[in-house]
């Protein structure tokens, strides 16, 4: 008896970590994704609408942000992780100040929470803190990647220590307490960025 609800036990924490990948290709073409909230952080606005396109990694559609705003984000605020991962494959389209793309964690609103960025204008990822609308920079790493192809970014979070890694290869490595509990999971960018995205998954608890 003992065995059997250990085994139920460990059984009922493997299914609740387990993996899983948003392609957008269920969402209808120019509406936003269904289950998303979006906004920006400080000026501007953010247009986030699924989109059909024949590069994207799984067919046919693809998520795009083409407003232009200071931070505009998209998160799914019915899923809340305080350890996991989550990684998201990007294309950047165009961008003359800034073409950005970034995944967001432990997202609180829209003023407070984390995010890593992959940047093709300055060939570099880095991570911040956003606390009460303002974003703070705790680390920047040189990080070279083909801006006409679809690159992956991922990060992943285990109570103060994350690991942000671009195409597979690890580029950053950092702690930091700000945020330490759960929080929503999304996306993010900068500015004029026009990027695309598809297959944003996640794991965590």
């Amino acid at each position: 008896m003992q065995t059997t609800l250990v085994l139920f036990t460990l059984l009922l924490v493997a299914l609740s970590v387990r993996a899983e990948t948003i392609n957008f290709d269920k969402d209808k073409a120019g509406e936003a994704p269904a289950g998303w909230t979006s906004g920006v952080t400080g000026d501007g606005a953010s247009k986030w609408e699924v989109v059909a396109e024949v590069t994207a990694p799984s067919k046919p559609n693809a998520l795009k942000q083409s407003a232009e705003g200071k931070y505009p984000w998209c998160v799914k605020k019915d899923i809340s992780i305080k350890d996991g991962f989550v990684e998201v494959k990007f294309k950047p389209v165009s961008g003359k100040d800034d073409q950005a793309a970034g995944i967001v964690w432990r997202f609180k609103d829209g003023n407070n929470y984390y995010v890593a960025r992959a940047n093709a204008l300055e060939d570099n990822v880095s991570i911040y803190f956003t606390k009460d609308g303002k974003r703070n920079t705790l680390k920047y790493q040189d990080a070279k990647f083909d801006h006409s192809a679809w690159n992956t970014l991922r990060v992943d979070f285990k109570a103060s220590k994350f690991t942000v890694s671009l195409n597979g290869a690890k580029v950053i490595e950092i702690e930091d307490a700000n945020f330490a509990d759960a929080g929503a999971i999304g996306l993010w960018t900068k500015a004029d960025s026009v990027t695309l995205f598809d297959d944003f998954t996640w794991e965590g608890k």
